[in-house]
């Protein structure tokens, strides 16, 4: 049995669970280090036992998949807010070299992210005084970039210069930056040295302007000028990075490259420009694929595979609304629907959920249980940004393709229509509601497993009652706990009877 061993971003589901979840097989094993090692959101994971994991377990692996901000700051929001030496943290990079000179045949593939910079005020994951700050940050970066571009207008510039922000924190933010940019072309220089055999350069809740974009053109331009398109990939995403990093590994293992066929309910889905990226849908869809090491071809004979996107015919909500025209009259679920019970007879079927930011649609729930597609489906995602829920699926996809429709798939397909649907959709925001006759709020519910996570249960069984009655039989929701002790993810396992 081969040994593919993972690092994640984080210890949150998404980027720790997931990854084995979908992919669990007898054919090689998803080795990851214990929880304790890894960061638990603001705190940075245990370098020097991460240190001694990677070196043992890499010894005899077919592969690595690594989250550079794991190694280098700790995790995703550590790399945030650290105050890390920059030497400190290039020696942290020597473990890749090593690395390769125990095992030179291991393969790498590593991801890592472009720092982000919100557009609102809040500190649930950034420096303390984003608070306060983060806007007027936010903004600085902005209008820099449209000065730098010779499009800021004269509007725009009188607002700029009445920006007073703290000089400290505008320093501090500003001086993190840099060196985290200094650390993303040092990984470019691994990948072109052979060290790093693929990697992923994603830019976090991604806007066309700002300190994001501006860093996200010079990583862009050496990746160009050291001829590296074809090894090291820039675009939009984050928390999905994990699975298809290592669906990508999979395949690479199995010798397979998948053939996807896209689907839209729409002639303009593909260009709309979904919340918190940059480029349109299309682009970022064939990023996905090509990441995980599949390829996409124009009929449904040449596929292995369909993956039907369902996004707005010109945007993507920002939150849920019921009943909107974008969805009902410019897109055509119905024509959609049937495609796809003409063609899943033929190849398998995912269903990427885009409609909505951080939430799944009832009513496409309600379109696969009208026709009878709740277990038929090769995936299904619809969480958080059109990147999460496409690079979920996608990975789950191959996964089937691989397997077939056994326990393991129908657990995490089950999760997904509880997840996504139940809980971003329904449950999170009557819950929330509840809060604060407990003295509780949205980013702090206490406990991981208290009073917050039994309501969440509670509502969740009310839903699978309501709205999957004829799976409940066939599965127990267990373990049901807040991961980060805040309403914005859950966490549970799916056990199949």
């Amino acid at each position: 049995m081969e040994k593919i061993v993972y690092v994640a971003l984080d210890e949150r589901p998404c980027n720790y669970k997931f990854p084995e979840e979908i992919f669990k097989s007898e054919e090689y094993k998803i080795v990851a280090p214990n929880m304790n090692i890894m960061p638990y959101k603001r705190n940075p994971g245990d370098f020097e036992k991460l240190k001694t994991f990677l070196l043992e377990e890499t010894k005899d692996a077919y592969g690595l998949v690594i989250s550079m901000d794991t190694l280098l700051y700790g995790g995703l929001v550590p790399s945030r807010i650290h105050q890390l030496d920059e030497e400190e943290i290039f020696d942290r990079m020597q473990v890749i070299d090593e690395i390769k000179r125990n095992n030179p045949n291991i393969i790498i593939y590593a991801f890592q992210i472009i720092m982000r910079c919100p557009s609102g005020n809040g500190a649930d994951e950034e420096p303390l005084y984003y608070k306060t700050e983060g806007k007027k940050i936010h903004l600085n970066g902005l209008y820099r970039h449209k000065e730098k571009l010779g499009i800021i207008t004269p509007q725009e510039k009188e607002y700029w210069s009445s920006l007073e922000i703290t000089p400290e924190y505008l320093n501090d933010f500003e001086n993190r930056r840099r060196t985290n940019l200094k650390l993303d072309l040092h990984t470019i220089d691994y990948a072109k040295e052979d060290v790093i055999d693929f990697l992923i350069l994603c830019q976090d809740d991604a806007g066309e302007f700002g300190y994001p974009a501006m860093d996200q053109e010079v990583v862009t331009e050496k990746i160009k000028s050291e001829n590296l398109r074809m090894k090291v990939y820039a675009y939009s995403g984050a928390d999905e990075l994990g699975v298809i990093m290592v669906a990508r590994m999979v395949n690479s293992l199995l010798k397979q490259k998948p053939k996807f066929y896209i689907k839209y309910p729409s002639l303009t889905s593909g260009t709309v420009i979904p919340v918190l990226e940059d480029r349109y849908l299309d682009n970022t869809i064939k990023y996905q694929i090509i990441s995980a090491g599949g390829i996409i071809v124009s009929s449904v004979d040449e596929a292995d595979i369909i993956l039907v996107a369902l996004m707005g015919a010109t945007r993507m909500f920002p939150t849920v609304y019921h009943n909107q025209r974008d969805i009902d009259v410019m897109t055509n679920l119905i024509e959609t629907f049937e495609f796809i019970n003409w063609a899943i007879d033929k190849k398998p079927i995912i269903i990427a959920d885009l409609f909505y930011l951080n939430a799944g649609s009832l009513e496409v729930l309600d379109l696969i249980k009208e026709n009878k597609l709740l277990t038929s489906l090769a995936a299904y995602a619809g969480w958080n940004t059109s990147s999460n829920t496409l690079g979920t699926c996608i990975a789950q996809g191959i996964r089937y393709l691989q397997k077939g429709f056994d326990k393991e798939h129908l657990a995490f397909l089950i999760k997904r229509y509880i997840e996504d649907i139940g809980y971003c959709n329904l449950v999170r925001t009557s819950v929330t509601k509840k809060l604060g006759d407990l003295g509780m709020n949205y980013f702090d519910v206490h406990e991981q497993k208290g009073k917050a996570a039994k309501l969440v249960e509670k509502e969740l069984q009310d839903y699978i009652d309501e709205h999957l009655e004829e799976l409940k039989l066939q599965f127990d929701m267990v373990n049901v706990n807040m991961p980060w002790k805040r309403m914005f993810e859950v966490d549970f396992d799916i056990e199949i009877k």
